[in-house]
């Protein structure tokens, strides 16, 4: 199959450019394309975003890459595909790169093993009582005798969405062989039924599942979709995880549940980030708080440029792009 030599520019900063991109994910970048690298760490200005990307027929973008104004997409007649090594691309792409019908593909699918695994890990460690039992014992406590832990398997797991992360949380909750409830108004009942699952109402999944998980995306439709009524159906001892985005969750709502110390809950995401020093969240003794780091692992990291390069390498010989965004689809995305 022919392939075409592209050129394109790398609106990436370096060090994170390092990060993701492996060696031979570098290797593999320069065989496909004529590159143009962002040499300075600091966010481009527009004007140095134009001299980049100008006359490039790709442009590979990362975290801190700048949206893709109107003067940015006037300047760049040639751009024809965008490449994010990220997953959020609403921020990065508003309507002058749709209406001119440049291609778009993201890794969202790189990240999302490790935000599952992480979001197991805390149904594993949480269910029981890990943490705190190492906090007595390094307090001195000899030999903590808590209450009796639960295990996963057979537990009904209340997953919410069932995109790229759900489904992998989905995957690995099978291995354990529990009870999976879903509540994903775009999972249709024949795609439940591969996946194994049972679909249910928000209320109904919120009320009966001892373990609940968030992995929704923050749309207009999903915000504040858990409301102080949702929170309030939660059973007693239960616990509530978001390594997803906060907006879904009544962040004041989930406060005033909390302090009642009638479930626990962790979180990953939060309405401002980083969490203020003072945040009236640090300090509640049923809260695991951890800083957004669901996605940081070196496998992912280097699964983000790996797809990058395979989508280049499938765009450069005219095959269909595997993680391809269209506009249709933001509505229900990140």
């Amino acid at each position: 199959m022919t392939r075409r030599h592209l050129t394109a520019a790398v609106a990436v900063r370096p060090t994170l450019f390092n990060a993701l991109f492996s060696e031979q994910s570098q290797q593999d970048l320069a065989s496909l394309a004529a590159l143009r690298y962002q040499e300075e760490d600091d966010r481009l200005s527009e004007d140095e975003m134009i001299a980049l990307v100008q006359d490039c027929e790709v442009a590979v973008t990362g975290w801190g890459t700048p949206p893709f104004s109107q003067n940015v997409v006037d300047a760049c007649p040639n751009l024809k595909l965008v490449a994010h090594s990220a997953g959020t691309i609403k921020h990065l792409l508003p309507d002058p790169v749709w209406n001119r019908g440049i291609k778009v593909v993201h890794a969202a699918a790189a990240i999302a093993p490790a935000v599952a695994e992480m979001t197991i890990l805390l149904m594993l460690m949480c269910r029981r009582d890990v943490h705190n039992i190492s906090r007595r014992m390094h307090a001195g406590e000899q030999w903590p005798q808590p209450e009796l832990g639960f295990e996963l398997g057979g537990t009904r797991v209340g997953v919410i969405g069932a995109g790229h992360t759900g489904r992998n949380v989905i995957k690995l909750l099978h291995g354990f062989a529990a009870d999976i409830v879903v509540y994903d108004p775009y999972l249709s009942l024949e795609r439940a039924a591969e996946l194994k699952v049972t679909k249910a109402s928000l209320e109904g999944l919120m009320s009966t599942c001892p373990v609940i998980t968030v992995q929704a995306p923050t749309t207009p439709e999903t915000y504040h979709m858990i409301s102080r009524e949702h929170l309030a159906m939660i059973q007693d001892g239960a616990l509530f995880i978001n390594t997803a985005r906060s907006h879904a969750v009544d962040a004041d709502a989930l406060y005033e549940a909390l302090k009642t110390n009638r479930f626990q809950a962790a979180l990953d995401v939060f309405d401002s980030e980083p969490l203020a020093v003072d945040s009236r969240l640090r300090g509640l003794p049923n809260l695991v708080l951890t800083p957004h780091l669901a996605g940081k692992s070196e496998q992912a990291r280097e699964r983000q440029g790996a797809l990058i390069v395979e989508q280049l390498q499938l765009y450069a010989t005219g095959r269909p792009l595997t993680q391809e965004v269209t506009r249709d689809m933001l509505t229900t995305m990140a």
